[in-house]
Parts: structure tokens; C-alpha cells; sequence
């Protein structure tokens, strides 16, 4: 009788869905820290964001892509070709799809669009299962197997989970680890993240600076992060990191709406976005924020270079 150790396994794993299916918060959910920028504004998310998941059999990282969708910008173009370039490197994917919506056109783009991806494994997740009872999901499940007939995927699984209420996240972990090749571990114990902290910390920014403006600007924020460095002559055990960020916007009008009253919305951005860096980085920050505007950089192949798309 072999006494081999058991196989340990690693590899690469993103969700995919209409924006607001709830892959951001499910990415969070498994790796148990913030990552991944999440809103309940679509198309929040622009940069592949990878969450680590550490097991003792496994090491599941997580890509998270920003939602498919049909471009209207050019913005719009390459993070669609972002998206298609992932499916095609990654171990397994994971179709997000709301228990509390109907499938919908946007979902059969998607799937259509995933059926040409021959090799890689498929698990449909129906998310946010919190919000339906259990009739209304049952039928939901039988609707996400009968999208795959239709457009010719074979679901390795289908699974229903509630990454708010943290139902059954543990579970698409144990499903998704069998779809890993074998390997070592790619990533340090401990590691939750491969994404630069400047990057980090621009998206929470941003995040902090749609909160109460989505509807007037949602898609017209960029934050770059200019510098970071710990403030000189702090005693060793008061540190004080000084980050200087620039929010830009695409028009001059918009300006008023981020910066708010007397400058109280800026300072409610800087406050809250100050609060979730110091969490992230475990160090005091002083948090310098500036509005700037880029005239309609989500069109302008230069801008979106500078801006880091």
C-alpha cells in the first residue's frame, strides 16, 4: 500500500458575469479580505484584481475581471479584450448569475461567449441567494441548466451561494479545487494579493469617491496615485504614511459635484477612503486628495495609457 502524500494543487480561477452578478463581493468572500472594489454600480471594476485563497491541499487564485458588456468607448473595447484574454489563461471559470433576476440577454451574450472556450471547466454559481426563497431559486437552477443546453456548455457544477451571508462559499472553494492542475503553491503563504499597493489603494479611493455621485458621474472617475512615503522625523513607533492622489474627471462641470460644498464631499471621500487604506496597510495615513480633469479620457488612447488602462 503506497503511502504517497496527497496532492497538492494551484492554479487560476475567475468569475464572470453581467456587471453587479456579485463576482467582486464572491472573490472577497473566499479570500476574507477586501481585494476587490465592489459597488452596486456596474462596471466598477477595471483592474484584474487577483485574491489569493490558501488552503492546506490547495492554493485557488482568483482573477477578477471587469464584467463583459457591449463597448460603446474604447475604454469599453479593452477591457473586453482584457476579459477574453483571461478566460483563455485561467484554470476554471466561474459563471456568476443572480438568483434574484431572471436570465436575460446580457447572461446569453455571456454564456454564447464562454461555449467557444472548449477546454477550460465552467461552474455556474447562482449568486446572492439571500434574496429569494426556495421556489423562486429552485426554478433559477433549472434555468441556468437549461442555459447551458442551450449554448452547448457542460456545467462541471452548479452551485447556489450567498456571498453576503456567507452561504455555501466554502463549498464552491471545495468544487473549484478539483479543476486546479497539480502543483507547489504560486504564491507566499499569507500573500492574499499580487496587486500593487498603489493600485489597492487608487481603486479604494475611487470606490470611496462613487459613493453618492453614480449617477451623476459613474464611469468618469480615474485615481492615480501620485506618491507614497512614510513622513520624516516620526518616532518609529508613530509612523505616518503621506499618500498624495489625484482624482480625475472628464469635464470641468463635474468638478463641483466631487468636490461638493465647501469642499465637505472631497473631505468625506478623503475620510472614508482613509479608513479602509489604514485597514489595508495596518499604518496610520495622511491621505492627500486632489481633483484634476482629463477632458473625456475614457476616449482618448493617450489618457488611457497615463491612467494606467
Amino acid at each position: 500500500m503506497s503511502t504517497s502524500e496527497p496532492s497538492h494543487r494551484s492554479g487560476f480561477a475567475c468569475f464572470v458575469g453581467r456587471p453587479n452578478a456579485g463576482k467582486s463581493t464572491l472573490t472577497n468572500a473566499l479570500v476574507g479580505i477586501k481585494v476587490a472594489i465592489t459597488s452596486n454600480r456596474p462596471q466598477t471594476t477595471r483592474h484584474t484584481v487577483r485574491g489569493i485563497v490558501h488552503r492546506p491541499d490547495a492554493q485557488l487564485v482568483l482573477v477578477d475581471t471587469p464584467g463583459l458588456h457591449k463597448p460603446r468607448t474604447l475604454l469599453g473595447q479593452r477591457l473586453n479584450d482584457v476579459v477574453r484574454a483571461t478566460w483563455a489563461e485561467v484554470d476554471a471559470i466561474g459563471f456568476c448569475l443572480p438568483a434574484n433576476e431572471k436570465i436575460g440577454p446580457g447572461d446569453r451574450f455571456i454564456a454564447k461567449e464562454l461555449s467557444q472556450i472548449k477546454r477550460t471547466p465552467k461552474v455556474a454559481v447562482v449568486t446572492k441567494t439571500d434574496l429569494v426563497d426556495n421556489d423562486a431559486l429552485a426554478e433559477q437552477l433549472i434555468a441556468v441548466d437549461q442555459l447551458g443546453r442551450e449554448v452547448g456548455i457542460e456545467w462541471a457544477e452548479i452551485v447556489p451561494v450567498s456571498a453576503t451571508a456567507g452561504r455555501q462559499v466554502s463549498l464552491l472553494a471545495d468544487l473549484l479545487v478539483p479543476l486546479l492542475p497539480e502543483g507547489p503553491p504560486l504564491y507566499p503563504e499569507g500573500d492574499l494579493t499580487d496587486e500593487p499597493e498603489q493600485v489597492m489603494i487608487a481603486e479604494l479611493i475611487r470606490e470611496a469617491a462613487l459613493e453618492g455621485v453614480r449617477d451623476e458621474l459613474p464611469h468618469s472617475i480615474a485615481v492615480v496615485v501620485e506618491e507614497m512615503l512614510p513622513r520624516e522625523d516620526r518616532p518609529a513607533d508613530r509612523p505616518l504614511l503621506d499618500i498624495h492622489a489625484y482624482l480625475f474627471i472628464e469635464r470641468s462641470s463635474q468638478k463641483g459635484i466631487v468636490i461638493g460644498p465647501k469642499g465637505a464631499r472631497l473631505k468625506d471621500v478623503g475620510t472614508k477612503a482613509r479608513r479602509q487604506i489604514e485597514a489595508l496597510l495596518g499604518t496610520p495615513v495622511f491621505l492627500d486628495l486632489h481633483v484634476k480633469v482629463a477632458k473625456d479620457w475614457q476616449r482618448d488612447p493617450k489618457q488611457l495609457r497615463r491612467l494606467g488602462f
